[in-house]
């Protein structure tokens, strides 16, 4: 019992379950973009969040699978900060080449 317990509870460092990306996500997606392009070298002209996963740490990380076109996917670690402290949005990581099927994990 207490492994369920766990997962409910969001126990910090724990990823949850990959989620369907809604508008909430694809905004954060679109605020961090230049950012992307910028660590990258790339430019999107698609980039569409997927699915996601959050990491509850001292503020929430969100690991996001965003379609850039074509078979090419992109993971993205955006970091999001407490509301005490803004709710700042900024780009900690990212992974190119990835797929659909690709799961998204930590990084």
């Amino acid at each position: 019992h207490k492994a369920a317990a766990m997962s409910n509870s969001g126990v910090l460092g724990g990823l949850s379950e990959a989620k369907k990306a809604d508008a909430s996500i694809q905004e954060i997606c679109n605020k961090v973009k230049p950012d992307l392009e910028k660590m990258s070298g790339k430019v999107f002209t698609e980039f569409s969040a997927k699915l996601y996963k959050t990491q509850p740490v001292d503020g929430t990380n969100y690991f996001i699978k965003v379609h850039v076109g074509g078979q090419d996917y992109f993971h993205i670690r955006v970091f999001q900060s407490l509301p005490c402290d803004g709710e700042k949005l900024k780009l900690i990581s990212y992974q190119h080449s990835k797929s659909l099927s690709d799961p998204i994990e930590y990084f």
